[in-house]
């Protein structure tokens, strides 16, 4: 391996632009900002210092600081995720109805205000307008991974969820983000489910939230997501795979039984999800609930492969079908 570039403030999503055998760029999301590297194929060091294409995300930068990035398939948009700074947004001050009505007109349907602005959203840029992101979607408490569904158009985010109410509660999830969407967070969870420890704050907007389409179970860690498009190559899997999506599950911290540490194939039927999702890669966890390894990231390789990064044992690992 090579160092491509250095100095990154916590990089983590990426993306060639546009999209193709010939990208001109490598987009790169830091914790606070986006910036770019002209880019050609085959370059292994960085040609020149990245522009800044987007010179802060939010106004605070602690809390959850993984960005990731995607463009829309047509490329005239580019997705920013940002987690939100808290768990459940303990700290964020009290509005009045009107305040309320008047941040949202700007912000978008359950937006959170004060510290947690421009957080636990999904963010939408112009390519190349040089103008701020607007709120794309509202109340997605941490997207680890965000991803373009091939032949729809749709954008995915797969989703930590907030901790505090116990082993079974709140699960995490990937699903179809739509614009203008609100998914709950802080005041509902999985549609509209209320939050207690802030009941009776919002009833305004029971009945506004997006209930997700594929939940995993609770405290699974889902930080990872990629559809499946290869039908060819020697390390190709199945047909019945095209279409359907893989999902990484980094695993627990925070409950009594261990859960996650593995990959998950989530079907997709008729280009929808079919709110399943059916256990793919196991056995990071040892007999005893230790855990051996933490699966962080997925991508699949042109050959058909898979590639799996591992940040606890430092390690990526090639996953194939052989026949």
């Amino acid at each position: 391996a090579t160092e491509f570039a250095t100095g990154l403030n916590r990089p983590f999503g990426m993306q060639f632009y546009p999209a193709g055998a010939w990208p001109q760029w490598l987009y790169v999301a830091e914790m606070n900002r986006v910036v770019r590297f002209a880019y050609k194929p085959g370059d292994g060091k960085a040609t020149g210092q990245p522009e800044v294409v987007v010179s802060q995300l939010a106004s605070t930068g602690e809390g959850h600081y993984t960005r990731d990035l995607v463009f829309s398939q047509d490329g005239r948009r580019m997705f920013v995720a940002v987690g939100s700074l808290s768990n459940v947004a303990e700290d964020m001050p009290k509005k009045s109805a009107d305040e309320i009505k008047a941040w949202e007109a700007a912000h978008g349907v359950g937006a959170a205000w004060g510290r947690e602005e421009n957080r636990a959203t999904v963010l939408a840029f112009d390519v190349g307008a040089n103008r701020p992101g607007k709120p794309f979607a509202t109340g997605i408490r941490n997207c680890v991974a965000l991803a373009m569904q091939p032949g729809t158009n749709d954008l995915w985010c797969t989703v930590n969820e907030r901790d505090g109410l116990g082993d079974n509660l709140v699960p995490d999830y990937s699903t179809r983000v739509r614009e203008g969407g609100f998914y709950g967070w802080p005041w509902y969870y999985m549609g509209d489910k209320e939050d207690p420890r802030h009941a009776g704050e919002r009833a305004d907007l029971k009945g506004k939230t997006i209930t997700p389409d594929v939940p995993y179970e609770a405290h699974s860690a889902a930080v990872g997501f990629t559809f499946y498009t290869a039908t060819s190559g020697r390390s190709a899997f199945p047909a019945e795979y095209v279409g359907d999506a893989f999902a990484v599950f980094h695993g627990s911290w925070n409950r009594a039984d261990r859960t996650g540490h593995k990959i998950v194939r989530v079907p997709i039927e008729n280009g929808k999800p079919t709110g399943e999702y059916v256990d793919f890669l196991v056995g990071f966890i040892t007999p005893d609930g230790k855990p051996w390894g933490r699966p962080s990231y997925i991508t699949a390789m042109p050959d058909g492969a898979l590639l799996l990064g591992d940040d606890d044992g430092d390690v990526i690992y090639r996953v194939s079908y052989a026949r």
